[in-house]
């Protein structure tokens, strides 16, 4: 979202940023657009949905703008309704396949009720934009509505912060993103029994506790390193310094089929190969660049390909060579003009 606003702002834009406070939100910094917090009482589950979107849309009626943009389902309604009152355009931003991610396809009731919401998004939203060709492809099937792409990469010299986590000295393996179902960690984990490799897990999430109970039941406390939420700023710094990415989801629904993660292109810029999902998106991008190993989810051929990385020097700097070159196409400064195309076209 920064540089989505940033890129905005910097096009000429006067961009707000609106999202929720939370019990343990790190303090906003200055930045070339403006950003509100809504302060809810629940924090979590259905009432926090019902209150965040209530919320939102009395604060969106009173405000005067010309465009505006809701982030996932989540945001849609009010979004969507306060731009049908006002006569204004709405664009979707989708940064998933909503309705099919692991939380809401174990919920029959809850699926059907975002399916609805994707329906009338698609209907009555002037713009529609995701974060992949894979899913803009559906949707366009889906719903016969022109679907833009424009990927989340990092700048091509993002600018970083020092890195002042302790980390390990040995060579090791990358997970950052969220900590939730599906995003292949436990496998990892028994992977990492019969080796020496370390891990570093950047990040929260829902599984946070239940990683680190299973990490203590495997005995891998010395090498298995939860670093937690990291401000945005520092992370670059600790992903110039490992020595594997790791990238391997479980195919639990389109979402995380189609999907394209934006550590895909974090490890990219940080010329660090990694092992990635043998989904569409990433077999595709691996064609042209081949900047890691395609890996099922499968606990041998996970292993294998890490021992690969580990003992086969020449294999890993041909791989951090295709970093090189990929960085220099696969970066924001390049994608952002396909934001900025859709906004003032």
């Amino acid at each position: 979202m920064n540089r989505i606003c940033s890129s905005l702002a910097e096009a000429g834009a006067d961009v707000w940023l609106i999202g929720r406070l939370k019990k343990d939100s790190i303090p906003l910094t200055d930045k070339p657009y403006q950003q509100r917090r809504l302060n809810c009482v629940f924090q979590s589950g259905k009432l926090f949905y019902v209150e965040f979107n209530i919320r939102l849309f009395f604060y969106l009626i009173f405000q005067s703008f010309d465009k505006l943009c809701s982030i996932d389902l989540d945001t849609v309604l009010p979004g969507l309704t306060v731009c049908k009152v006002k006569n204004k355009k709405h664009f979707y931003d989708a940064h998933e396949m909503f309705p099919y991610v692991p939380e809401v396809i174990s919920r029959r009731n809850v699926q059907k009720f975002w399916m609805w919401v994707e329906k009338l998004t698609f209907k009555y939203s002037n713009v529609v934009y995701t974060v992949g060709g894979a899913i803009a492809y559906w949707f366009q099937h889906k719903y016969k509505k022109q679907v833009s792409v424009v990927r989340n990469m990092p700048f091509i010299s993002e600018i970083t912060s020092a890195c002042d986590i302790d980390l390990p000295n040995e060579p090791f393996i990358l997970y950052q993103g969220a900590l939730n179902e599906g995003r292949g960690l436990e496998i990892l984990l028994e992977v990492l029994v019969d080796t020496n490799y370390h891990l570093v897990i950047v990040g929260e999430g829902d599984l946070s506790s239940v990683l680190k109970t299973r990490t203590k039941e495997l005995k891998l406390e010395n090498r298995v390193h939860f670093v937690g939420f990291v401000v945005p700023s520092k992370l670059p710094s600790i992903t110039k310094k490992a020595f594997v990415g790791y990238n391997v989801s479980e195919n639990l629904g389109l979402s995380y089929y189609y999907s394209l993660n934006n550590k895909f292109f974090d490890y990219v810029a940080a010329e660090l190969p990694s092992l990635v999902n043998n989904f569409p998106e990433y077999t595709k991008l691996i064609a042209d660049y081949k900047v890691g190993l395609l890996t099922a989810y499968s606990a041998a051929e996970i292993r294998e390909n890490l021992d690969e990385l580990y003992s086969n020097q020449l294999s890993y700097n041909l791989l951090k060579e295709q970093c090189k070159l990929a960085k220099q196409e696969w970066n924001w400064n390049r994608e952002s003009q396909m934001l900025t195309n859709i906004y003032f076209s």
